[in-house]
């Protein structure tokens, strides 16, 4: 996938926003979130405890309003989307928090992250019981397809995630090497989600292919706006700490966009800060400007609006209409929010 020859004919322009996605599921979610605190559950109780303090702190909940939102507009007919709602937000929950600990990081959804109360092996376990119970929410829809989708997407976001970590402190990282990360450890999720709902539904193969590319391509827009917050953010909005990918060398497009555009002038910062993991008080400021100075921040957000356009986009097989509003709305929000 090349993002930097994206070319789409942009639909008409929609509201940036959320608001009415949430209304819209608003019942459905009520569902989905009992199934959830009902299957977090466990007679050892350091699970529901661990769990409940990632799950309750709050999060967009995107990828399961995702999944309830392409099976109402596939017209569904009954509640499986509800139980793969639940299990797309098992796995989402379970990879943060393997990741928190592979990152170190110390804030997660503006709360202490859970293996700094709880111990690294508790919450690598916390992760791998919700990884199993999303495949037993999965398993009790008796879609094959569905579980196919589910799974293979579980894979993939390993995969993604190791491959980021094979290439931190990488200063030969390729645009296309960050698009597959990303196409990886993020997008893969948002397009199951979506694919998976629509699947619930019984939808046409057109529809839910168009829906897949929905949530591929709004998964890369969504990754690719955190990747620019985490150098334009704060840590109060983005409930986590603005500069983390830095310090974790994470080549992230803003950072390979910069790397590019000051080699000329500031080749033995990055060599230092990113090749040779060398980092000092005032390095992430000075990074921050180098960033907004030769506008890198700007093309990433660029490319992102890319995606979301793609994505909206997608949707034209779908007759206009509450739901599709909803989704392209969502699109757009991905690529304007501030957290």
């Amino acid at each position: 996938m090349d993002s930097a020859n994206i070319e789409t004919v942009r639909p008409p322009v929609a509201k940036a926003d959320v608001n009415a996605l949430v209304s819209l599921t608003a019942a459905d979610m009520v569902k989905v979130n009992s199934l959830i605190t009902a299957r977090m559950q466990s007679e050892v109780a350091v699970i529901p405890a661990l769990a409940e303090h990632l799950i309750a702190a709050g999060g967009k909940r995107l990828r399961p309003l995702l999944c309830v939102a392409a099976a109402r507009l596939c017209e569904v007919r009954n509640d499986n989307h509800h139980k793969l709602s639940a299990a797309v937000e098992f796995i989402h929950t379970a990879t943060l928090l393997h990741d928190d600990v592979v990152d170190s990081s110390s804030l997660r959804r503006g709360k202490v992250a859970a293996h700094l109360i709880w111990g690294a092996p508790s919450s690598v376990l916390v992760g791998d019981f919700l990884f199993a119970r999303a495949f037993e929410l999965m398993v009790e829809t008796g879609s094959l397809r569905a579980l196919d989708i589910l799974s293979k997407a579980s894979a993939v976001i390993t995969q993604g995630e190791v491959l980021q970590l094979m290439k931190a402190f990488d200063l030969n990282l390729s645009q296309a090497d960050y698009i597959e990360i990303i196409s990886s450890k993020t997008a893969a999720l948002f397009s199951a989600a979506s694919e998976s709902g629509a699947v619930a539904a019984g939808a046409s193969e057109d529809k839910i292919t168009a829906l897949y590319s929905y949530g591929l391509n709004l998964g890369l827009a969504f990754q690719i706006q955190d990747d620019v917050l985490d150098y334009h953010g704060d840590a109060a909005d983005l409930g986590k700490n603005a500069g983390d990918d830095f310090a974790e060398g994470k080549s992230t497009l803003p950072l390979i966009l910069a790397m590019q555009a000051t080699k000329a002038t500031d080749e033995a910062f990055w060599a230092r800060t990113i090749g040779e993991r060398k980092q000092q008080d005032g390095d992430f400021a000075h990074a921050q400007r180098l960033m907004i100075e030769s506008g890198a921040l700007d093309q990433a957000r660029a490319v992102a609006r890319g995606y979301a356009d793609k994505a909206r986009a997608a949707l034209s097989v779908f007759e206009p209409g509450p739901w599709r509003a909803a989704l392209e709305n969502l699109a757009l929000y991905s690529v304007e929010r501030q957290k």
